[in-house]
């Protein structure tokens, strides 16, 4: 049953259509060429003659490959391969064919499946019709008077007769045959003709990196934003819960901070969350992720510990800090004031002391964050954090530099970032901070 699956079955039916929608498209081209022809002195005779019909079959062909090296050819080709030859996707390009040697396949491959497809094509329309009378014969006295009675006397004979039918079947089944030896020759070149150039793997490698560095930066700005605001919500609820009694007034404050950083992480969540739902990209200014500076008060207001915030210059004007820059900033201190709420000194009450300053000579935003020396935060954090590491890869992608240490009694975190960041296109610096490339 397998040899006759492999002629007959689903797959091989598929293919055998494939094979027909060669032919099909070579019909134009086969025209053009019998008028050729026909010019050349094919006269009257032109449909009759085989020779005259393997010419323009010849002329048709050189027409087909120059029609191969339109660009869109080579995924209408993918497409009907991936469909009907069976050929796995993965070793099929995507996308229209852009260099020269994509174009030179791809109009390899559309000859030959027109060259397959209109011999195919052809047997296909003229044997069936002839081999059914064949195995007629036998059966047929006005068949045998109107095949037979100018052939030769041997084709009369009994035994003849008897043999017509096997031979009508074997005329079906070479048919069968070369259908599917010609389906196979296209499903094995399929992967070297409309398969990936060198080009389209550097283009594909390039297209995986710029969505797994959107996925990376969206997993840091959920990580930042959610584990910051579980860093203030535990300490707050903790401070809370040991003063229950005594203080109702600090208790209240701690729970207006838990509902207001709460409500502020969750807005900044569902943002994120959309974009992964729309599989969108930032927009021009890489502000879509999430908050800048210009949100930096309620932060510091309900961060769950008490900040003196000094700023020199505007670091809220977009027309002075670029926004990519302000959005990283924000986080920058965001998670500086994580470590300070785990690290300062034990107490979630230390105070911290932030500064921002916009330095217009040297053309940087300058971070200060100074908090008392306690345990001396963690490189990353339990579960698969960033920590500071995350600082200074944020920092570093912007073309900046961050540094934090012990300094002169108290933990100090620094973070010097430019003020603009050049447009340098799908492998800049700023591309590369919004998570692009």
């Amino acid at each position: 049953m397998k040899p006759l699956a492999a002629l007959l079955g689903r797959r091989a039916r598929l293919r055998w259509l494939h094979l027909i929608i060669g032919g099909a498209l070579l019909m134009p081209y086969f025209l053009v060429g019998t008028v050729l022809v026909g010019m050349a002195g094919g006269g009257e005779q032109l449909f009759s003659s085989v020779p005259a019909q393997l010419a323009a079959f010849a002329l048709a062909l050189p027409m087909a490959a120059v029609t191969g090296f339109f660009a869109l050819v080579r995924p209408l080709s993918v497409a009907t391969a991936r469909a009907l030859c069976g050929v796995p996707p993965a070793l099929l390009a995507d996308g229209p064919a852009r260099t020269r040697q994509a174009r030179v396949r791809t109009a390899g491959w559309y000859t030959l499946h027109l060259a397959l497809g209109g011999i195919i094509s052809g047997a296909t329309l003229a044997l069936p019709p002839f081999a059914v009378a064949v195995i007629a014969l036998p059966f047929s006295a006005g068949l045998r008077e109107t095949w037979l009675l100018d052939g030769p006397e041997a084709l009369r004979e009994p035994w003849a007769l008897a043999l017509a039918p096997f031979a009508g079947l074997a005329m079906l089944l070479a048919l069968a045959l070369a259908a599917a030896v010609a389906a196979e020759v296209l499903a094995r070149r399929a992967p070297v003709l409309l398969g990936p150039t060198p080009e389209d793997r550097l283009a594909a490698a390039e297209r995986r990196a710029a969505d797994l560095a959107v996925r990376n930066r969206l997993a840091r700005e959920l990580h930042d934003s959610v584990g910051h605001a579980l860093s203030a919500v535990t300490l707050q609820a903790g401070a809370a819960r040991r003063v229950l009694d005594r203080d109702p007034e600090f208790v209240r404050e701690a729970l207006t901070a838990i509902e207001e950083t709460t409500r502020r992480t969750v807005g900044e969540l569902d943002s994120v969350l959309g974009l992964l739902r729309q599989d969108a990209e930032p927009d021009e200014e890489g502000t879509a992720y999430g908050p800048g500076l210009d949100a930096l008060g309620g932060l510091l207001a309900h961060c769950g510990v008490p900040v003196a915030y000094e700023r020199e210059g505007d670091p809220e004007d977009p027309g002075v800090v670029d926004p990519v820059v302000a959005r990283e900033a924000y986080r920058i201190v965001q998670e500086g004031l994580s470590n300070a709420l785990r690290h300062g000194g034990g107490d979630a009450a230390s105070p911290v002391r932030l500064l921002i300053a916009v330095r217009e000579r040297e053309r940087e935003l300058e971070i200060v964050m100074e908090n008392p020396l306690g345990e001396r935060p963690a490189v990353t954090r339990p579960g698969g954090g960033r920590g500071l590491r995350g600082i200074a890869e944020r920092a570093v992608l912007l073309g900046g530099r961050a540094e934090a240490g012990p300094y002169d009694g108290v933990w100090r975190l620094t973070a010097r970032l430019p003020l603009a960041m050049p447009r340098t296109g799908a492998t800049g610096t700023a591309d590369r901070a919004e998570g692009r490339g």
